[in-house]
């Protein structure tokens, strides 16, 4: 979910991966996003981190990559891509032979430039080695993103075939982002999360699955940890107080000593498993590592924290061109802006005419005219929101209920047809602990490269230490219903069925840098379909509490651009979340802090809903009463997960562009 993982994100080039979805983000963390629609990374969280910065490219591989693709789900032939057999000699010069050739050299080129990234994809051949921030470093990434640039500039990319077209434009946008990112937006300069979110991701992404036998990764966790205490070298070096904004030091103070928990979990209780020669290096790494991140917080909290002094807004152009890059979008800032708050007075006018119903013989209840002025509608969807509040889970029923959820949600696809579902179930797993507390439950799937390795869905129990007014205030929030929601958009016919299908595309590039916008935006869809297919019998409590989580996707496009570009205060973005989209305070307050640390990844999950929801539009009123609605979904889901705006293009015959 939010965290998802896409371009335009802070960093330096071909750096900054993040554990995700998920949030993201996160996804994640990649396959399916993120926990939930706004939990944070999970590795990041798992690191000390609770609020994963901007979106990048390895937020989206870590939040958003797929389960892994072979098999094309297209009925035209496949023209050659990056993972395709190399070309015989008498095709070489064609375009589309020399764009497979490129795509599988900046495929390399990250993958040897980011070592952590290549993890997280499945790439494992620099398992032992960590990613270079350093000056040098940087220029050497830029460089590369140029010469690649030059090198698809010199493909007649009008020659490629369709799909081919596509990979060309999300590749451009890639190179350009990265390149972007670090010589303009220059987050290695002021975003201290670069550092602590690469240094938990090293690790969490060795430790988190079976990619390989255990004393394999250890040992190459034991080679990272011996690198570790260099990125914060590098970060001592690189970041420039005076610019770094004092809600990311300070947060990144917090999070510092969260690696620790990630070695205290998964690589010190291990090293028994390792020869006398190779345990006593890790331990001697372990011990080092320690040294290094006292360190560390010794320079955060008598350097970094006292003297930030940075604007966390980052102003209407580099806002602009960060979205452009993160979203490949024809939507622009106005667009999203003047959509969302439509959005917002639909909705809750839709809201209104449920809460009239479901109240209407309700004693106590709020005057509920026809056409109620603002306070009356706030208190009538307040009112009625609370019946729902109130149907919630026992606290230790809370696993049982969403694992009841899934089962529920894909009993009904199958039952209505409404999309082809996988041919072998998800796993479901008890949530671990670290991760616990944040989202009731989470998809969670291996790197695109990963091969045959499972995914998960992770639901949690109620951590142990809650009190009971944390209880409430966590299943007031996370109520039955809203579970329901969860595991529709975690699992089937979500994230985990999004996955399934796109898995099966060709493209290698494609599921590298798949749409975290398409993920999200799809998982949000599933949603609102779900409830127009009468799930639940056509509960109006559960139709209630859908469009409540669908304010929250309304709110986030809005806050985005009000905190970056508007100049919001704390107040005025409460308001809005508060008592325009009836989130919890708690909540709202987690927002909040998540809207200074990170631009332009918010407004993903709306306009990925909006973009799904006007291709399918289009699609009817061209199909008429032919329209199919398995065979449309199935067709959606079979591109590899692009910007939804390429896959319009490609369902409708249209131009790519």
């Amino acid at each position: 979910m939010e965290g998802a993982q896409k371009p335009g994100a802070s960093g330096t080039s071909w750096s900054r991966p993040r554990p995700r979805p998920p949030g993201g983000e996160r996804r994640r963390l990649i396959g399916c996003p993120t926990p939930m629609a706004d939990a944070p990374a999970r590795a990041d969280a798992y690191a000390g981190g609770l609020i994963p910065p901007g979106p990048t490219m390895r937020q989206r591989l870590l939040v958003l990559a797929l389960l892994t693709g072979l098999t094309a789900c297209q009925q035209q032939p496949q023209s050659p891509r990056a993972d395709a057999t190399a070309p015989a000699a008498n095709q070489a010069q064609t375009p589309d032979a020399r764009f497979a050739a490129l795509s599988k050299q900046a495929l390399d080129t990250w993958m040897q430039l980011s070592p952590v990234t290549a993890t997280q994809t499945g790439d494992h051949r620099f398992d032992a080695q960590i990613d270079d921030l350093s000056a040098g470093g940087r220029q050497r990434s830029v460089d590369a993103g140029k010469k690649l640039l030059a090198t698809l500039d010199a493909i007649e990319v009008a020659k490629l075939s369709r799909e081919n077209q596509v990979d060309a434009v999300i590749l451009r946008n890639q190179l350009q982002s990265e390149i972007w990112n670090t010589e303009v937006l220059q987050s290695w300069a002021w975003d201290p999360q670069v550092y602590n979110g690469l240094a938990g991701s090293a690790l969490y992404s060795l430790m988190a699955r079976e990619f390989a036998p255990l004393p394999e990764r250890l040992t190459a966790a034991t080679q990272r940890m011996e690198k570790i205490p260099s990125i914060f070298a590098q970060a001592r070096e690189n970041l420039d107080p005076a610019r770094v904004p004092k809600i990311h030091a300070e947060t990144v103070a917090k999070q510092n000593k969260g690696i620790l928990s990630i070695v205290d979990s998964f690589i010190a209780p291990n090293i028994s498993q390792l020869g006398p020669i190779e345990a006593a290096r890790a331990q001697a790494a372990i011990d080092n590592l320690r040294k290094a991140v006292a360190e560390q917080q010794t320079w955060l909290d008598t350097v970094l924290v006292p003297n930030a002094k940075g604007d966390f807004r980052i102003g209407a152009e580099k806002y602009d061109q960060k979205l452009k890059f993160a979203l490949l979008s024809s939507l622009s800032r106005a667009d999203i802006k003047q959509r969302a708050e439509s959005e917002l007075k639909r909705v809750r006018s839709d809201m209104y005419r449920i809460a009239r119903t479901v109240l209407k013989d309700t004693p106590g209840a709020p005057k509920l005219p026809e056409s109620p002025n603002d306070d009356q509608q706030q208190a009538a969807i307040e009112a009625a929101l609370e019946l729902a509040y109130a149907d919630k889970p026992a606290r230790d029923k809370v696993v049982d209920a969403a694992k009841a959820a899934l089962a529920q949600s894909t009993e009904f696809v199958r039952q209505k047809d409404l999309m082809t579902l996988p041919d072998s179930p998800v796993d479901i797993i008890l949530m671990p602990e670290f991760q616990r507390g944040v989202a009731v439950a989470y998809c969670d799937s291996p790197g695109p490269l990963d091969k045959n390795l499972k995914t998960f869905y992770a639901v949690s129990p109620i951590p142990d230490d809650w009190n009971d007014k944390q209880v409430d205030s966590f299943l007031r929030e996370y109520n039955t219903r809203m579970i329901q929601l969860l595991s529709i958009h975690e699992g089937t016919p979500g994230h985990y069925l999004e996955g399934w299908h796109s898995a099966k595309f060709p493209s290698t590039l494609r599921a590298v840098l798949r749409s975290g916008m398409f993920a999200e935006g799809w998982a949000v869809y599933t949603e609102r379909m779900m409830q127009e297919q009468g799930y639940l019998d056509n509960d109006p409590l559960f139709h209630l509490v859908q469009l409540k989580f669908y304010l929250r996707t309304i709110a986030n496009a809005i806050l985005d651009q009000g905190v970056h570009v508007d100049g919001w205060d704390r107040d005025r973005a409460m308001h809005l979340m508060t008592h325009d989209t009836f989130q919890q305070e708690s909540e709202a307050s987690g927002k909040w802090v998540r809207a200074q640390l990170s631009s332009a990844q918010l407004p993903t999950y709306f306009v990925g809903v909006q973009e799904h929801l006007d291709t399918r539009k289009a699609v009817q009123d061209k199909l008429g009463e032919t329209f199919n609605l398995k065979a449309y979904h199935d067709k959606m889901l079979s591109y590899g997960a692009p910007p939804v705006r390429f896959a319009r293009e490609l369902m409708l015959d249209q131009p790519i562009e």
